[in-house]
């Protein structure tokens, strides 16, 4: 027996969703504790370097495990011909129609939903390992710094480093809309947000003073040639900020924002503007 593992993720132009990709890590891994020979069929598109429907020549597998999503389509029509001469079974699936011949093209369907039937997803039986989540905070546009700008280089740089790594990105806006549900309507409900990062990574002025306002370690980097507002503010809060020259650091800054000991200088209260207001009293009492 050779089983050949695959999904809607196996698809050329299928849809790898987290639940999918789960659901069929959870059956490969009931197939090596059963001891059962298999390979998993991806996507080229989602993971180039692994083995793909292409690939997978019919005469070297015995079985067909399709696993998770609703079975429907033209897809698994052509799965079907193409493995006709393989036994052919769908697990975790939604059957929408079971008189399509997306369905009975396979020998067995052990459906999650349809037909009466209901079952616990697949996707919760898999094991997952702990990620950082990162929330992301980009600075717009800002001509004021001319042509010491270098938004555009510095966030292609971050941007492009994010996409390699192993951790769970959460885009953050510091606009606030009322109207605008992907936003935040209220500063407190953007607090609240970065409250659940593990670490803040941030262009933007207010993405690491807010940052550290709720207690999370904050890889700022600013996009200015030389310094610009980023620096300053970090300077004033005793917090360590990237220079636009210097994008070749962020791991190795990741590294350390993840670390006990900035976890610890983050969860401390930063500097208060308490000068600041102070002057501004002072300037207001002595003009009544």
């Amino acid at each position: 027996m050779r089983v050949l593992l695959t999904g809607w993720a196996g698809f050329l132009h299928g849809e790898a969703t987290a639940g999918d990709v789960l659901s069929s890590r959870a059956v490969g891994d009931a197939l090596a504790e059963a001891g059962i020979d298999h390979d998993v069929a991806w996507s080229p598109v989602f993971r180039p370097g692994a083995l793909h429907l292409s690939g997978a020549a019919p005469a070297d597998y015995t079985h067909v495990v399709f696993a998770c999503g609703p079975i429907h389509g033209p897809r698994l029509a052509e799965l079907h011909e193409r493995y006709a001469g393989c036994r052919r079974i769908a697990v975790g699936v939604s059957v929408p129609d079971p008189a399509d011949p997306a369905v009975t093209g396979f020998h067995r369907v052990l459906p999650r939903d349809g037909g009466g039937t209901a079952e616990p997803d697949l996707s919760l039986a898999a094991a997952a390992s702990a990620t950082p989540v990162l929330g992301v905070v980009l600075a717009p546009h800002q001509p004021e710094y001319g042509t010491a700008g270098r938004h555009d280089e510095v966030h292609d740089a971050v941007t492009g480093w994010l996409a390699g790594l192993d951790c769970a990105r959460v885009p953050l806006d510091t606009r606030l809309a009322h109207a605008d549900w992907e936003r935040c309507a209220t500063p407190d409900q953007f607090l609240a947000a970065l409250s659940r990062m593990d670490a803040v990574v941030s262009t933007r002025l207010h993405g690491l003073v807010l940052g550290l306002k709720a207690g999370v370690p904050v890889l700022a980097v600013d996009p200015v040639a030389g310094g610009g507002k980023v620096s300053a503010q970090g300077a004033a809060l005793g917090w360590p900020v990237l220079a636009a020259e210097n994008t070749a650091a962020l791991g190795d800054r990741l590294a350390w924002c993840l670390s006990p000991e900035a976890c610890a200088r983050a969860s401390a209260s930063p500097p208060g503007p308490a000068a600041s207001l102070a002057r501004l009293l002072a300037e207001l009492t002595e003009q009544r």
